[in-house]
């Protein structure tokens, strides 16, 4: 969770760095089309043009396959990062399920267990605290490895750091808030934002959890009448890979622990052979601001432009750059159903009066938004016409495109859609909608709130 709690201490320091400027999605799609490849993988080598179409058929309806075949290949043709077969994906839709399924998986490790994670804390699963689940791996030979957001972690007591690598845990915080313990260029607006586990090589979680100690608060908790978000129920989803993808989201690990400068990790069967073990394609994708490569905004972008008939997503900080917006206006405005699942409260209350201020244009064109009003709102889910689906870590914010580290995997295939939108239903039912008129209609002390909100937009 990207906690801005911190939000003008943190701007502070920000306007020592250069700003950066949002990518135009037209620098992207103006390439040779005729070079975009369609590389799909298996579990142990690319896909012919045979198994391509065999894939492909089964992802939705005759008429939509050129379409999404299309899309495929311009997101490959964006990154390195493939698509791979033969996976299985299990949605996990809050800490609920969530902490137990990645408790039992680490739990479960015999060789090694990877953590990269924004925030960081001691949190505690069915009695049992994480600390203490990680020191008994260790004690019975398991390698751990945690890369942690200086930043995000900055409340995490260093004692807990320290046991763990006391007890031989390698332990590499993310660019330091201190310049002068940085091993990095300092740079205090980037930020690692993703969330990644990976036990054994085989296992691999990512989403928007991170073991933060509000995801301990119990569903009952709902939304407390002072709206204080620390003591809500966070709605909030994770996925669960088993499959060759896994080895996508251990080489994001890794590449994150060479760019800071990790020490060197304890031999271990960090990439062992991986079997196809269901029938999920997926595309992980690690966005990265200092390699200039917004691959997850542009991978959505393609989606949305591609868009037949819905759109449909949800995010805990909807403050999209301009160019996203336009996006989003150009798909409501020629039919496609777009439904934008917004919180109503959040640990930033600015967030969302900024993200208030831009509904009109959206509402204009058609676009339906609602705010959830049972808990606080932190998924990033968007699922596009019952075949495309993404969970992951990034925002519709600036932040998430100029500034931040970013993991999101990409699931084709209509039965993980059907349940990103079954899950989009029940929010939907939870929520309030938030018509053109009513939005019209809204107070002065909520337009100055919103004004006061956009002065901050840009760090977001």
């Amino acid at each position: 969770m990207l906690i801005r709690r911190g939000l003008l201490s943190l701007a502070a320091a920000s306007l020592l760095a250069a700003c950066a400027a949002t990518p135009q999605l037209s620098t992207y799609l103006a390439g040779d089309r005729g070079r975009l490849r369609r590389t799909i993988l298996g579990s142990d080598r690319p896909l012919n043009a045979m198994e391509r179409r065999a894939l492909l058929a089964n992802l939705g309806p005759s008429e939509r396959q050129d379409a999404l075949a299309r899309q495929m290949a311009l997101q490959q043709a964006l990154s390195e990062s493939p698509l791979v077969s033969g996976n299985r994906t299990r949605l996990l839709r809050d800490g609920g399920q969530a902490m137990p399924a990645m408790f039992e998986a680490m739990r479960q490790a015999r060789d090694h267990i990877n953590m990269e994670y924004f925030i960081l804390q001691d949190v505690v699963c069915r009695g049992e605290s994480l600390t203490n689940l990680l020191l008994d791996r260790l004690r019975h030979g398991v390698q751990v490895n945690i890369l942690y957001d200086a930043w995000g972690s900055r409340d995490t007591p260093a004692a807990m750091f320290d046991a763990l690598r006391a007890a031989g845990a390698r332990v590499v915080a993310f660019n330091p808030v201190n310049p002068l313990v940085t091993r990095v260029g300092w740079s205090p607006n980037n930020r690692d934002h993703r969330k990644i586990l990976v036990v054994d090589g085989r296992i691999g979680f990512t989403g928007g959890i991170n073991f933060e100690k509000v995801y301990e608060n119990p569903r009952a908790a709902g939304m407390p009448a002072d709206h204080d978000a620390m003591e809500a129920f966070w709605r909030d989803t994770a996925v669960r890979i088993e499959g060759p993808a896994v080895a996508e989201l251990q080489k994001l690990f890794f590449h994150n622990w060479r760019d800071q400068h990790g020490p060197a990790v304890q031999p271990a069967r960090y990439f062992p052979a991986l079997r196809r073990c269901g029938d999920e394609t997926v595309r992980v994708i690690g966005s990265a601001p200092g390699e200039k490569r917004p691959l997850y905004f542009i991978s959505l972008m393609t989606a949305v432009l591609s868009a037949e008939k819905r759109v449909w997503l949800s995010t805990g900080y909807f403050v999209p750059p301009h160019s996203e917006r336009k996006r989003f206006h150009q798909a409501a405005r020629r039919g496609v159903d777009l439904r934008l699942v917004l919180p109503s409260h959040t640990d930033v209350e600015a967030a969302v009066y900024a993200a208030r201020a831009g509904y009109g244009d959206l509402l204009e064109a058609g676009a339906k938004i609602y705010e959830l009003q049972t808990a606080v709102l932190h998924s990033k889910l968007a699922t596009v016409d019952g075949v495309w689906s993404v969970v992951g870590s990034s925002n519709l914010d600036r932040r998430s495109v100029v500034f931040n580290d970013e993991v999101d995997v990409i699931i084709l295939g209509r039965d993980t859609a059907a349940q990103v939108e079954q899950m989009l239903r029940e929010d939907m039912a939870h929520s309030h909608r938030i018509t053109l008129a009513a939005w019209r209609e809204r107070s002065l002390g909520e337009r100055l709130l919103e004004w006061r909100a956009r002065l901050w937009e840009y760090w977001m």
